[in-house]
């Protein structure tokens, strides 16, 4: 008899030990996938810019196409090509006809808002427009491309609903037109930046 208690003791043990085991590890898996879901919207607390955002390069060697937000810690790729694939390898320089910093023009680039991934680190990566709506008008920005540096500064800042294309037709003066949808999702509309050449 005191061996068939010891016994159930036992597995009482092992099931509290079990279940408390359970309950941490749902408490940690939920705790990081809070903070993922988080990590574009800390970026702009001092410390966490400083781990996870990439400033822009000091010597002004151009090597690639990039753009460079140092207010929200955005420095990715300009690149070119179908939308999917454009999207989650940087900022998608759409209707190249349309404008660039070379030939003027409306300049036209977008790039998600948030994307949720694995690490926060890779959610930060993949959502860079998520803090597009912090930009204030006069906020300077950099682009590199063709192998030269252009500065813009920021001269408005709206919303557009999800059918007004019109944001991306071509301009006489040059500008440089950022968009992205808004954190309600793409049926909600555009946030949108437009700057000028300063430089």
């Amino acid at each position: 008899m005191a061996k068939l208690s010891a016994s159930r003791s036992g597995i009482y043990r092992f099931r509290g030990a079990f279940t408390f085991s359970i309950i941490i590890l749902g408490l940690v898996i939920g705790l990081y996938i809070i903070i993922t879901a988080l990590s574009p919207a800390l970026v702009e607390l001092p410390i966490v810019h400083r781990l996870i955002s990439r400033p822009e390069p000091v010597n002004k060697t151009v090597l690639d196409d990039r753009l460079y937000i140092p207010q929200i810690g955005v420095n990715v790729a300009i690149v070119t090509g179908d939308t999917e694939d454009a999207l989650t390898r940087g900022a998608w320089h759409r209707m190249p006809q349309n404008g660039d910093p070379e030939k003027g023009g409306n300049f036209v680039l977008s790039a998600h808002r948030f994307v949720m991934s694995w690490t926060p680190g890779q959610t930060v990566e993949r959502s860079p427009f998520y803090n597009i709506d912090k930009l204030n008008i006069g906020d300077q920005l950099r682009v590199d491309y063709d192998g030269i540096r252009y500065t813009y500064a920021i001269t408005k800042k709206y919303k557009v609903s999800p059918n007004q294309t019109d944001i991306e037709k071509t301009s006489v003066e040059p500008k440089l037109t950022l968009y992205s949808c808004t954190l309600r999702g793409s049926a909600d509309g555009r946030d949108v930046i437009e700057a000028h050449l300063v430089k």
